[in-house]
Protein backbone atom coordinates (compact mmCIF):
# COMPACT_ATOMS: atom_id res chain seq x y z
CA UNK A 1 0.00 0.00 0.00
CA UNK A 2 1.47 3.36 -0.55
CA UNK A 3 0.94 6.83 0.56
CA UNK A 4 -0.80 9.36 -0.85
CA UNK A 5 1.17 12.49 -1.24
CA UNK A 6 -0.04 15.35 0.41
CA UNK A 7 -1.13 18.56 -1.25
CA UNK A 8 1.83 20.87 -0.51
CA UNK A 9 4.19 17.81 -1.70
CA UNK A 10 1.99 17.62 -4.83
CA UNK A 11 2.28 21.35 -5.63
CA UNK A 12 6.11 21.12 -5.07
CA UNK A 13 6.73 18.04 -7.74
CA UNK A 14 4.02 20.18 -10.25
CA UNK A 15 5.87 23.41 -9.92
CA UNK A 16 9.39 21.27 -10.29
CA UNK A 17 8.26 19.53 -13.11
CA UNK A 18 6.80 22.85 -14.91
CA UNK A 19 9.89 24.11 -13.96
CA UNK A 20 12.23 20.88 -16.04
CA UNK A 21 9.48 21.55 -18.65
CA UNK A 22 9.79 25.44 -19.22
CA UNK A 23 13.80 24.83 -18.90
CA UNK A 24 14.02 21.96 -21.82
CA UNK A 25 11.72 23.86 -23.89
CA UNK A 26 14.20 27.14 -23.86
CA UNK A 27 17.43 25.34 -24.40
CA UNK A 28 15.35 23.00 -27.11
CA UNK A 29 14.56 26.64 -28.41
CA UNK A 30 18.10 27.78 -27.85
CA UNK A 31 19.58 25.00 -29.61
CA UNK A 32 16.94 25.56 -32.89
CA UNK A 33 17.63 29.04 -33.01
CA UNK A 34 21.66 28.63 -33.10
CA UNK A 35 20.90 25.92 -35.64
CA UNK A 36 18.96 27.96 -37.95
CA UNK A 37 22.05 30.64 -37.93
CA UNK A 38 24.46 27.84 -38.71
CA UNK A 39 25.90 27.16 -35.74
CA UNK A 40 25.83 24.83 -33.11
CA UNK A 41 24.29 25.41 -29.53
CA UNK A 42 28.04 25.17 -28.00
CA UNK A 43 29.37 27.79 -30.72
CA UNK A 44 26.61 30.06 -29.57
CA UNK A 45 27.50 29.54 -25.65
CA UNK A 46 30.93 30.28 -26.53
CA UNK A 47 30.20 33.40 -28.18
CA UNK A 48 28.08 34.21 -25.41
CA UNK A 49 30.39 33.55 -23.11
CA UNK A 50 33.82 36.01 -24.58
CA UNK A 51 31.02 38.62 -23.70
CA UNK A 52 29.78 37.34 -20.63
CA UNK A 53 32.59 38.88 -18.46
CA UNK A 54 32.38 42.64 -17.00
CA UNK A 55 34.61 44.86 -18.16
CA UNK A 56 35.98 43.29 -20.87
CA UNK A 57 35.01 42.16 -24.76
CA UNK A 58 36.73 38.27 -24.16
CA UNK A 59 37.41 35.37 -22.09
CA UNK A 60 40.00 32.80 -21.35
CA UNK A 61 39.65 29.48 -22.59
CA UNK A 62 39.53 28.54 -19.03
CA UNK A 63 36.70 30.78 -18.06
CA UNK A 64 34.88 28.78 -20.95
CA UNK A 65 35.69 26.10 -19.86
CA UNK A 66 33.88 26.80 -16.82
CA UNK A 67 30.64 28.02 -18.01
CA UNK A 68 30.26 25.62 -20.33
CA UNK A 69 31.34 23.05 -17.70
CA UNK A 70 33.78 21.38 -20.20
CA UNK A 71 37.50 20.46 -20.27
CA UNK A 72 39.55 22.79 -21.47
CA UNK A 73 41.00 20.57 -24.08
CA UNK A 74 36.97 20.27 -25.43
CA UNK A 75 36.71 24.19 -25.45
CA UNK A 76 40.35 24.52 -27.35
CA UNK A 77 38.86 22.27 -29.97
CA UNK A 78 35.31 24.01 -30.19
CA UNK A 79 37.13 27.42 -30.40
CA UNK A 80 39.35 26.02 -33.39
CA UNK A 81 35.91 25.14 -35.20
CA UNK A 82 34.56 28.82 -34.47
CA UNK A 83 37.89 30.20 -35.54
CA UNK A 84 37.68 28.35 -38.63
CA UNK A 85 33.90 29.78 -39.13
CA UNK A 86 35.23 33.36 -38.89
CA UNK A 87 33.63 33.83 -35.46
CA UNK A 88 36.27 34.12 -33.03
CA UNK A 89 40.07 34.87 -33.00
CA UNK A 90 42.65 33.68 -30.08
CA UNK A 91 45.25 36.29 -29.02
CA UNK A 92 48.12 35.13 -25.96
CA UNK A 93 47.25 37.39 -22.96
CA UNK A 94 49.52 40.31 -22.30
CA UNK A 95 48.93 39.73 -18.77
CA UNK A 96 49.80 36.07 -18.31
CA UNK A 97 51.53 34.22 -21.63
CA UNK A 98 49.92 31.28 -20.34
CA UNK A 99 46.59 32.30 -20.84
CA UNK A 100 44.27 32.27 -24.23
CA UNK A 101 42.34 34.61 -24.96
CA UNK A 102 38.60 34.31 -26.97
CA UNK A 103 37.74 37.60 -28.59
CA UNK A 104 34.31 38.13 -31.04
CA UNK A 105 35.05 38.75 -34.39
CA UNK A 106 32.19 40.76 -36.49
CA UNK A 107 30.54 37.93 -37.80
CA UNK A 108 30.24 36.59 -34.30
CA UNK A 109 28.92 39.55 -33.45
CA UNK A 110 26.28 39.86 -35.52
CA UNK A 111 24.78 36.26 -34.94
CA UNK A 112 25.52 36.73 -31.45
CA UNK A 113 22.98 39.89 -31.67
CA UNK A 114 20.62 38.50 -32.92
CA UNK A 115 20.57 35.59 -30.91
CA UNK A 116 20.40 37.16 -28.01
CA UNK A 117 17.03 39.58 -29.42
CA UNK A 118 15.72 35.98 -29.95
CA UNK A 119 16.22 34.44 -26.43
CA UNK A 120 14.91 37.46 -24.71
CA UNK A 121 11.18 36.42 -24.56
CA UNK A 122 12.34 32.65 -23.85
CA UNK A 123 14.34 33.64 -20.81
CA UNK A 124 11.77 36.08 -20.10
CA UNK A 125 9.39 32.92 -19.55
CA UNK A 126 11.56 30.27 -18.28
CA UNK A 127 12.24 33.48 -15.51
CA UNK A 128 7.90 33.10 -14.60
CA UNK A 129 9.25 29.16 -14.49
CA UNK A 130 11.52 30.09 -11.75
CA UNK A 131 9.87 32.08 -9.87
CA UNK A 132 6.88 30.10 -9.55
CA UNK A 133 9.51 27.07 -8.72
CA UNK A 134 10.93 28.84 -6.05
CA UNK A 135 7.12 29.64 -4.73
CA UNK A 136 6.29 26.06 -4.56
CA UNK A 137 5.21 25.09 -0.75
CA UNK A 138 8.08 23.76 1.38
Amino acid sequence: MSNPQSATEKQRFEALSDFRFRLRCFLRFSEDAARDEGITVLQYQLMLHTQGFPDRQWATIGEIAERLQAQPHGVVALVSRCEEAGLVKRKASAVDRRQVEVHLLAAGRKKLARLAIQHADELSKLASAVRSASRAPE
